[in-house]
C-alpha cells in the first residue's frame, strides 16, 4: 500500500512540477507533505487540492492544516486555509 501511495505522490508532483519551479528537478520528488499541501491548495486548481487531499488522506490534511502556526501559517492565502479548514473539518 504505502508503494503504491509513494508512487501516485510521486506522479501527482510531476503531473504540477511547474509549480514547483524554484527546486531542483532531481529534490522535487521528495519535498514534504506539509510544502506540496501548502503550494497546490495556493496556487493549483481546485480539483488539485481535492486530489491531493484524497490522495494523502483527509485526516491527514487537516492535520498538517491544524498544525501550521505563526509565520508558516502566514504562507497560506487567508480564504484558502479558510476554505479547507471549513471543508475538511466537515469532511474528514
Amino acid at each position: 500500500m504505502k508503494t503504491t501511495y509513494n508512487q501516485q505522490l510521486k506522479a501527482f508532483i510531476r503531473e504540477h512540477s511547474s509549480l514547483f519551479w524554484y527546486t531542483p528537478e532531481d529534490k522535487k520528488e521528495k519535498i514534504s507533505p506539509e510544502l506540496l499541501l501548502e503550494t497546490i491548495l495556493n496556487y493549483g486548481s481546485l480539483d488539485d487540492g481535492l486530489r491531493l487531499i484524497e490522495l494523502i488522506g483527509p485526516d491527514n490534511a487537516r492535520k498538517m492544516l491544524q498544525n501550521v502556526e505563526g509565520r508558516k501559517k502566514m504562507n497560506y492565502y487567508p480564504e484558502i486555509y479558510n476554505f479547507f479548514t471549513l471543508y475538511l473539518n466537515r469532511n474528514a
